[in-house]
């Protein structure tokens, strides 16, 4: 349930108006969290809910027209976001791993979308200047995946292990006072 909760916010990040210099979005820590949580079977729901955020926004929040070519590249990366976390997480969950997840989604996401844009679209020259050109204009972008990322992740991850060792120490306590 926590996963599909997270999910919840992560599609809540994205269509609840914020100032463009937040970029702040829960996405990539709920996908590390829901790969981590849950079941391949279960990875429909949320490519299908971030598919549809997707659609929303485009349509009705940027009122451009939808091509769905244009969004292969972003709805290959939720699977491999979660994918990330069934394979890093899912077994074993430490600060390490869950710090190197934090690290890894966002910077796959980063190379990829910048690379698709460059290579897929007219805004950049394809040459190295015009590659090098397209990464640095998404350099912000990235700072704030990395900061919303870790932030979610290790809230996500962090808290449930928080609760556990205070209910732990509490319960240690009160056998101590008997």
């Amino acid at each position: 349930m926590p996963a599909y909760l997270l999910l919840l916010v992560a599609v809540l990040s994205r269509v609840v108006p914020h100032p463009d210099w937040l970029n702040f979005t829960a996405v990539g820590g709920a996908l590390l969290y829901f790969g981590a949580r849950r079941s391949w079977r279960e990875m429909l729901a949320p490519l299908a809910a971030l598919m549809a955020t997707d659609y929303f926004l485009t349509v009705y929040s940027y009122h451009y027209a939808f091509h769905w070519q244009g969004y292969v590249t972003t709805w290959a990366w939720y699977l491999a976001a979660m994918a990330l976390g069934q394979i890093l997480l899912r077994a074993r969950t430490t600060f390490v791993r869950v710090a190197a997840g934090a690290l890894l989604g966002p910077t796959s996401f980063f190379v990829l979308s910048n690379y698709a844009v460059w290579a897929g679209s007219g805004m950049y020259p394809r040459t190295a200047g015009g590659l090098a050109a397209c990464f640095a204009a998404a350099v912000p972008f990235y700072r704030n995946d990395l900061a919303s990322t870790a932030i979610v992740a290790g809230l996500a991850f962090g808290v449930p292990v928080l609760v556990r060792r205070l209910s732990a120490a509490h319960q240690q306590q009160a056998l101590a006072v008997k």
